[in-house]
């Protein structure tokens, strides 16, 4: 499939949201990154349903919610009902992973799981075939801006192998550091979901940034 780009609104302009919303509405953007983060599970706190929900008003794409907090079976339900088309949580947060997947499902979201820098793809084996998207974090979770770590690669490989095996519609999502500058490498190891956050709105041309993640030629992909 051609890979999806969903710029995080994370690094976006708080005071003024609603014109980054817009703005990505007549983007080439595919999804609306969301990330929530509860200050126990990551070291930062971001946003709650009341802005979630104020986003869904005004988004046109899917909103992607990435839920970086603890035991996050408390609040599935009230993510969906706020707007959330796909719900990825942590591998790390969830003691009983399938039965989290399934509430997921049953709301009539798309089912993601997160995985940190530090835990190996092959923790997904048993799972990996019910799944909608895995998000393979290349920064540790919390804050933006951080420096991409390069051993991201061979997960994205190693999780590409297994896809194939069982699941080969699989997202692979990215999601920390992605740039214009290691998108093509990214995509070539396997990965179809790029996460773009500073990448995007730290661009004088924010619209066109999306576009150039967008648009790398397939003959670069194929090469």
């Amino acid at each position: 499939m051609k890979h999806l780009i969903a710029p995080s609104i994370l690094s976006a302009n708080f005071a003024n949201l609603e014109e980054d919303i817009l703005m990505l509405n007549k983007s080439e953007a595919d999804l609306i990154h969301v990330d929530i983060m509860d200050g126990v599970f990551v070291p930062n706190i971001s946003f709650g349903f009341p802005v979630v929900a104020a986003v869904k008003n005004f988004a046109k794409k899917p909103l992607d919610v990435h839920l970086m907090i603890v035991d996050p079976d408390r609040y599935l339900k009230q993510f969906k009902e706020v707007g959330a088309n796909i719900i990825t949580v942590h591998y790390e947060a969830c003691t009983h992973l399938h039965r989290t997947i399934q509430a997921i499902k049953e709301l009539g979201c798309k089912a993601g799981v997160a995985l940190n820098p530090h835990t190996p793809v092959s923790f997904l084996q048993d799972i990996i075939q019910d799944l909608d998207l895995v998000l393979i974090m290349s920064v540790n979770p919390g804050f933006g801006g951080q420096k991409f770590i390069e051993h991201t690669y061979h997960k994205i490989h190693q999780l590409k192998k297994m896809a194939d095996e069982v699941n080969p519609k699989l997202m692979i999502e990215i999601d920390g550091g992605v740039s214009i500058h290691n998108s093509l490498a990214l995509l070539k190891a396997g990965a179809n979901v790029l996460v773009a956050g500073n990448a995007v709105f730290n661009s004088t041309d924010q619209a066109h940034s999306i576009a150039e993640l967008k648009n790398i030629s397939p003959d670069f992909l194929n090469a």
